[in-house]
């Protein structure tokens, strides 16, 4: 049996496509005679067809126009009208626009703040019988139908309510994820068009019926595109006028009313010959209607086009904002908020569609000293390559008044809040300011303000400098050292004995704070951490753990944290010990002005007050001539405490500190991958010629900031500690007279002193017995107090 031939197989194949490519067109065009039966017999009910009048399809027999009736009949008319997409506005504290995230920049307002200028001006461009017909206008019918019978297109016979509702079918379809709705709701040629006309037809017609003409002009002005990025008249007259849509004058509302039908090529910044031309066009017919005197309207014709373009702050995003920082905080922020949505894609679309009017805490005028001081003594883009950060927060609420960094913004990656740098909330190891998390503690486990430490004396050599070797067997357990040695050393060298906790922390004594937070509990102190909201972040995640276990991490912050939380770990103590989560959003309004259900994280005390006024009488030491701050005291005798802090290598210095009313913490050093020490350079100025410290420019900047922004506001002072945290719980000095050293050391040490041994031959005792104390036996003496104790050779 011989086989087709390919050519064969070919030709029937393609009589077989065409059969039913004809099938399709058959079936397709049924449907639209159908359909168009019946806008023959809807437009016979309304009036609008004479007789010997032809439409552009013949053949419709009575059954058809029947079938057609069914079909319109049985055709949803129901329009639906979104709520639109309009602009957010973030604000400052003083009410000023931080930005405006928006999809589509808009502001959606009533019919009384559109002038009737405009709403005259738009009717008179795009439908002037308006007022008088229904939803369908039987002039630009016979006028569109005679016009389609000599030519392929469908030329349009829309009203401007025809027009809204094309507009906001198509707009409808687009927010479905519907692409194909959309095309067709917008069709301008073949079966398309005929279809897209006759629905719109039904839900104009309907529309007509539930709505007032006012109503559906201002719901068109609020939703057509008026170019360069603008929809709705109010932030169309805001971007080319600078001013509200209210005060349009007759020109203005005629541009913008000429704009509308063809906003790429006739708005008036791209295009202002074209708008000029097509403003007039208006302008006439607004004359020729008589909506408008010959003589203004001739004035306004004559006049040049007078534009003030203005975009409005933020640009539609944080990259417009003048503090994209804080406008990127903020956004995160919003997305982590359920009442605006079940996920964060949700709450972010909310943010950009759902006029809401965001409150902030940033106050411009602390945020001009922070930012001004940080960038004059670390300057972007300077040569050491050396960056800075800083916040401040205020206590007792946890609300973020500003935030700064020597950087040009800049976004990375798909996530839009996730730029190339975000110090302020990143990690830094955190030096020396881990110190207040072992002095909290210290005062939670009853230790007094007037306390002392046992200096261990120096034990060994690292790099050529003296050290003491801390070993598993002072810091045991979990966050203990562990195998090996733990080498601190000093930056100036330090007596060994006992050393008043408030010397300590004035001159950050290491090896002090090694031998407190062994006698406290390493854990213990980590715990204290996390109880006053100091976090690492984990740069797996992206998220945030627990401080490392290690007594590097925990005694001398070798483990990070950012200058946020540690501003707020101040705050806490400022706040006499209570905790606020640091937030940007003082409040969230809908487009309707109710205000949004926010989660916001409870204050609560973590630390008692007592403990909190301790903590920071010894911190007020820093400032202490001999302190690592002596030069950081603020002006006019405000008080005032915080910690320097240096990281080995000088790769990241700090300055925390705060007041009762203001927490700022400053962080200095390299934010990129730069590991050089920072040593030798010159940084906004002034020369390093040693290693960089947080005196040097952290504390400073910390200052000049605080020194600022603090004019003007009450000199509140930080309160005392009563007396029993002050000196601690006092006890009787026990009698070791006659026992051995050992035991009488001993014996002290179990009552809470700091034990000091002193060797002298005299004493009615034998060799190696204690022979007294000083302070002597049975005097009251707070406990942590340091005691000689007196043995004979």
């Amino acid at each position: 049996m011989r086989g087709k031939s390919p050519g064969a197989d070919a030709s029937a194949k393609k009589q077989a496509r065409k059969k039913s490519d004809g099938g399709r067109q058959r079936s397709a065009m049924g449907s639209v005679l159908s359909l168009l039966g019946a806008f023959v017999a809807t437009s016979m009910a309304l009036g609008l067809l004479f007789a010997g009048l032809l439409i552009p399809a013949t053949g419709l027999a009575g059954a058809s126009v029947k079938g057609g009736v069914k079909e319109f009949d049985d055709m949803s008319g129901t329009l639906t009208e979104n709520a639109l997409s309009q602009q957010s506005k973030i604000l400052a504290k003083d009410g000023s626009v931080i930005a405006t995230p928006y999809d589509e920049n808009r502001i959606v307002v009533p019919s009384s703040a559109i002038p009737k200028v405009m709403k005259d001006a738009q009717v008179a461009i795009e439908d002037e019988r308006f007022y008088d017909h229904g939803a369908l206008d039987q002039r630009g019918i016979l006028r569109a139908v005679a016009a389609n019978l000599v030519s392929s297109s469908t030329q349009g016979a829309s009203t401007l309510t025809q027009q809204y509702v094309k507009v906001a079918a198509q707009r409808a379809a687009i927010e479905s994820g519907d692409k194909e709705e959309a095309k067709k709701a917008v069709a301008q040629h073949g079966t398309d068009a005929y279809v897209r006309k006759i629905k719109q037809l039904k839900m104009a017609v309907e529309l007509e019926k539930t709505h007032t003409k006012d109503q559906i002009l201002t719901s068109y002005l609020n939703l057509v595109f008026f170019g360069d990025g603008t929809y709705g008249i109010e932030a169309a007259s805001q971007h080319y006028f600078g001013h509200p849509a209210k005060d349009l004058t007759l020109p203005e509302a005629a541009t913008l009313a000429g704009v509308v039908n063809l906003p790429g090529s006739t708005d008036p910044v791209h295009n202002p010959k074209a708008a000029v031309k097509r403003r007039n066009i208006v302008l006439e017919k607004m004359i020729k209607q008589g909506r408008v005197s010959k003589a203004d309207g001739e004035k306004a014709i004559a006049s040049p086009l007078q534009t003030h373009v203005t975009n409005i702050a933020g640009g539609g995003g944080c990259q417009g904002s003048k503090y994209p920082y804080f406008c990127d905080y903020v956004t995160d922020w919003v997305a982590d908020q359920p009442a605006l949505g079940a996920n964060r894609k949700e709450r972010l679309a909310k943010l950009k569609t759902g006029g809401l009017t965001i409150q902030t805490s940033l106050d411009p005028k602390k945020m001009s000293a922070l930012d001004s001081n940080l960038k004059k003594r670390v300057p972007v883009g300077n040569g050491a390559d050396v960056q800075a950060a800083g916040v401040i927060i205020e206590p007792g609420t946890g609300l973020v008044q500003a935030m700064s960094q020597n950087a040009k913004y800049d976004v990375a990656g798909s996530n839009h809040f996730s730029t190339s740098v975000d110090w302020v909330r990143s990690g830094f190891p955190i030096g020396s300011t881990a110190k207040i998390f072992a002095i909290v503690e210290a005062m939670r486990q009853g230790r007094a303000v007037d306390s002392t430490v046992n200096v261990p004396a120096m034990n060994g050599t690292k790099d050529g400098r003296p050290v003491y070797n801390f070993t598993s067997k002072t810091f045991p357990g979990q966050c203990g050292q562990g195998a090996g040695n733990w080498s601190v050393g000093n930056d100036h060298p330090v007596p060994s004995g006992p050393m008043s906790l408030s010397k300590a922390t004035a001159e950050s004594v290491n090896t002090a704070f090694g031998a407190l937070v062994a006698s406290l509990g390493p854990c213990k102190v980590r715990d204290t951490f996390k109880l006053m909201g100091v976090q690492a972040r984990d740069l797996k995640t992206g998220g945030w753990r627990d401080i490392r276990r290690d007594p590097s991490s925990i005694v001398l912050g070798s483990d990070s944290s950012s200058p946020m939380m540690m501003a707020n770990a101040f705050a806490t103590v400022a706040a006499d010990g209570k905790y606020c989560a640091p937030r940007p959003v003082v409040s969230i309004k809908q487009a309707n002005g109710k205000p949004v259900a926010l989660k916001v994280e409870p204050c609560k005390q973590v630390i008692s007050q007592q403990e909190a006024r301790g903590t920071a009488e010894i911190f007020t030491h820093v400032f202490d001539s001999d302190g690592t701050a002596s030069d950081a005291k603020l002006a006019d005798g405000r008080e005032a405490f915080g910690k320097t802090g240096t990281v080995d290598g000088s790769l990241h210095t700090w300055f925390v500190g705060s007041t009762k009313q203001l927490s700022t913490a400053v962080w200095v050093g390299r934010g990129f991958d730069n590991k050089n020490p920072i040593k030798n350079v010159s940084i906004g100025g002034k020369h390093i010629g040693t290693f960089l410290y947080g005196g040097d420019i952290a504390a400073p900047v910390w200052k000049a900031t605080m020194d600022t922004i603090s004019k003007g506001m009450p000199k509140a002072k930080l309160a005392e500690p009563d007396k029993a945290t002050k000196q601690g719980d006092e006890v009787s000095v026990p009698d070791v007279k006659g026992k051995s050293e050992a035991d009488a050391k001993s014996t002290l040490e179990k009552a809470g002193f700091l034990v000091t041994v002193s060797k002298q031959n005299s004493g009615d005792v034998s060799g190696g017995q204690a022979f007294k104390t000083d302070p002597a036996a049975g005097q009251k003496l707070g406990k942590g107090k340091k005691i000689t104790l007196y043995v004979k050779p």
